[in-house]
């Protein structure tokens, strides 16, 4: 299992092995968050086209993808617990549901010794996206080619509730259309309260905290709406 880049809350490190493989060698992650999807076994060797909303996700990812090597992400500082940072890294380290939206965070303990984890793991993953485009704009943004689409917005309702551009931001019945038009292959996600798309189960998950998280998926490949197996 491969870890991200970086950390996300609502991140798909624990889920990526069940979505089909892509059947193009173009994937295009429309609501980019850690990429997970894109990062999973070998499709980071794909062209990859990640789009993001949130500001600072995008000047994170635009930072990995064009001027940070090694040995810049190693040189990023150690923590130091009862500070509070405002850096998005050490946010999306700590964050839960209610908190992914935060601006800044206290360093606890248990922070400080996760982020010296992240940051090795960054490190060591920063070469994968070297050939990546980041897009920074609504999912709308995203080029119109014949690609994979992984399609993982913020959930209906309260799941999907606390981040900057968050469930109330989205026009779902918008986004149904949208996502349907999109050519090639396209798995969409769900977390069981959307109804916007014929979701089926993926498979009850487990979220950061331990808690169940049932998963659900509409794929369509090459044009025949249907579920892999």
């Amino acid at each position: 299992m491969e870890a991200p880049v970086f950390p996300y809350y609502g991140e798909k490190r624990h889920l990526a092995h069940l979505y089909p493989d892509p059947l193009h060698p173009v994937i295009v992650e429309p609501f980019a968050g850690s990429a997970s999807y894109a990062l999973h076994g070998d499709h980071w060797k794909h062209d990859v086209v990640l789009v993001e909303r949130d500001d600072r996700v995008a000047d994170l990812w635009r930072w990995l993808i064009q001027d940070a090597d090694r040995a810049a992400v190693r040189a990023l500082p150690d923590l130091t617990a009862g500070e509070r940072s405002n850096e998005l890294l050490h946010i999306v380290l700590a964050a839960t549901r209610t908190s992914i939206g935060s601006d800044s965070v206290v360093v606890s303990p248990e922070l400080a010794s996760q982020w010296t984890v992240a940051r090795d793991r960054m490190a060591d993953a920063v070469g994968k996206v070297k050939h990546w485009t980041i897009v920074r704009g609504p999912y709308t943004a995203a080029p119109d080619v014949e690609a994979t689409w992984f399609v993982d917005p913020p959930y209906v309702g309260e799941p999907g509730s606390e981040y900057r551009f968050g469930s109330s931001a989205l026009d779902f019945e918008a986004l149904a259309a949208w996502t349907q038009a999109r050519r090639g292959q396209v798995i969409a996600c769900e977390g069981g309260l959307g109804s916007y798309l014929p979701f089926e189960p993926l498979r009850p998950g487990v979220d950061v905290a331990g808690e169940p998280r049932h998963e659900f998926v509409w794929h369509r490949e090459r044009g025949s709406p249907r579920l892999a197996s």
